[in-house]
């Protein structure tokens, strides 16, 4: 089932629950899809775009609430939180550290890398490798580690 789809019929069930944070993100959703399908580039929007499209919008929210939490606003934090939540139903499930690892130990290997100089090289298999499944922040991270 697309992304589409699906959002067409969690749609409905969130209309039906009353559930306003659900359709809140549904709907910021699909203007993200929407715009992306408009922009005059004529391109369509595959699963790798779909997933690289609601993990920006994740990280927006993220970057708010973390500035709402920052600035005291408890309110405007828990309605991003509400939103984060919803939106993670919607990308593949995050590896943790521990899942990580051992994959970046063998793309390290494979690129032959050595340094922190190699760390681009890294990263750009790693991010393409592992779509969806980590952030580049997380990523980074780990990398520096093995790396340094």
């Amino acid at each position: 089932m697309s992304l589409e789809a699906r959002l067409m019929t969690d749609l409905k069930t969130a209309m039906k629950a009353k559930d306003q944070a659900a359709l809140r993100t549904i709907r910021a959703i699909k203007a993200a899809i929407l715009l992306v399908k408009t922009d005059g580039s004529g391109k369509e929007l595959d699963e790798a775009a779909e997933i690289k499209m609601v993990q920006k919008l994740m990280k927006q929210r993220q970057e708010s609430h973390d500035i709402y939490v920052k600035q005291g606003r408890e309110d405007l934090a828990k309605t991003e939180e509400e939103e984060i939540a919803v939106l993670s139903n919607y990308l593949p499930k995050q590896l943790s550290k521990e899942e990580l690892t051992p994959i970046l130990k063998e793309i390290i290997e494979k690129t032959g890398a050595s340094s922190m100089r190699d760390m681009g090289k890294v990263m750009g298999m790693a991010n393409q490798q592992l779509a969806g499944q980590a952030d580049g922040k997380t990523l980074s991270i780990i990398i520096k580690e093995l790396l340094g």
